[in-house]
């Protein structure tokens, strides 16, 4: 099996939607940023890719679309799909590549989330029940628990990733930027400017990570504490 029988599905809203939809300061900068990211590390990774935002998807819940973009992928003839976000700022390509060898002897792969969903699914399209997966308990912290329970139930070969933080509010920015992983500098930079009040300046010590973080993230140029 080569990357060719394999498609990723890059299933993210537009920028402007994600502004609308999530509490953070300059959400639409921030995720037009990571739309192009994420673009980038799937074209590197080699396989055909599709991007499907919403004005492509079809379905009245989440689920829903979900499902029918997954669905829409395999009726183009591909034995297994990769999907992610947008949301995940340390999703890189050498987990994509990691998927697309687990695949070949794994009928699921899922790479968890911090909050008990997932940031990466890999799967096969002869495992693939589409009205199973419409019943799972999407965008709750029981996802992933489910998945792999009724994976185990069925007996359908599965593996995991490591578990990576996505973006739902300023917490989970805050953990993100003091996780040590690497990021751009751009990034870095939007991800900064999200958590800095609406006050001129930042007290450190309202924020709940430590100094010596904040330190050496500002220190590889990241913009200044005063807006």
């Amino acid at each position: 099996m080569n990357n060719k029988d394999t498609a990723i599905l890059i299933f993210a809203n537009s920028a402007q939607i994600e502004a609308e939809r999530k509490p953070i300061k300059s959400a639409e900068t921030l995720f037009k940023t990571l739309n192009t990211e994420v673009e980038s590390k799937v074209k590197n990774a080699g396989s055909p890719y599709f991007i499907i935002s919403e004005d492509k998807q079809i379905g009245d819940s989440f689920g829903e679309r979900f499902t029918n973009a997954i669905q829409t992928i395999f009726n183009k003839g591909f034995v297994n799909i990769i999907t992610v976000g947008n949301d995940t700022p340390h999703l890189k390509t050498a987990h994509i590549n990691e998927t697309i060898a687990k695949l070949q002897t794994n009928n699921l792969v899922i790479g968890p989330s911090q909050d008990g969903g997932f940031y990466l699914m890999g799967i096969s399209k002869h495992v693939f029940n589409a009205e199973a997966f419409k019943k799972l308990p999407w965008q709750t912290s029981a996802l992933t628990k489910t998945f792999l329970n009724l994976a185990s139930k069925k007996n359908i070969s599965f593996t995991t990733l490591e578990r990576l933080y996505d973006i739902d509010d300023l917490q989970d920015i805050k953990d993100i930027i003091n996780n040590f992983r690497s990021l751009s500098k751009a990034l870095t930079t939007l991800l900064i400017n999200s958590i800095i009040t609406k006050e001129k300046t930042i007290c450190f010590t309202h924020l709940p990570f430590n100094s010596l973080s904040l330190s050496s993230y500002f220190n590889k140029g990241s913009p200044q504490l005063v807006m």
